[in-house]
């Protein structure tokens, strides 16, 4: 699938690929169909991805693996969910959460009460509300900072 977005220009995308949400993402219910685009010179191992809107060339937000910020994150996954997208396990369950960069940078927030869980063997997702008392702002800068420094 072809798709000329404002933030990568035209790419193409393998049908295999595309991130299907049935309900669409909080706040745009219509935007079913998503890819996660990476940064190409740092690989896949890039800890800040793109979810790209395949509905609206416009749409892109960042989202990074959960577990790169907060070690400990274990939201509990609904039995009923695992059902809606086609049998979660361990092997197949991955996860995405957003990332809200204001203009302060020292804000720079990640919403874990909001994941996205995505079946890898047949790229159905949700964006599910967590019962569990999870923080919709993250704050994460100083994990940035001292990631950075040990990076080095």
């Amino acid at each position: 699938m072809k798709a000329d977005t404002r933030m990568f220009g035209e790419i193409d995308i393998e049908d295999s690929k595309i991130i299907h949400l049935e309900q669409g993402i909080v706040g745009f219910p219509d935007m079913k169909d998503f890819a996660l685009i990476f940064d190409a010179d740092r690989g896949e191992e890039s800890v800040i991805k793109w979810f790209q809107s395949m509905d609206d060339p416009v749409f892109a937000m960042p989202v990074l693996e959960p577990h790169a910020m907060a070690e400990d994150y274990a939201p509990a996954i609904s039995d009923e969910l695992c059902g809606t997208l086609g049998g979660l396990t361990q092997e197949n369950v991955f996860l995405l959460v957003t990332v809200t960069v204001p203009e302060n940078i020292e804000e720079i927030s990640i919403n874990l009460k909001a994941p996205i869980v995505i079946n890898t063997d047949n790229n159905q997702a949700a964006q599910v509300i967590m019962e569990q008392d999870y923080p919709v702002k993250y704050k994460i800068y100083d994990r940035i900072k001292r990631d950075s420094k040990e990076g080095e």
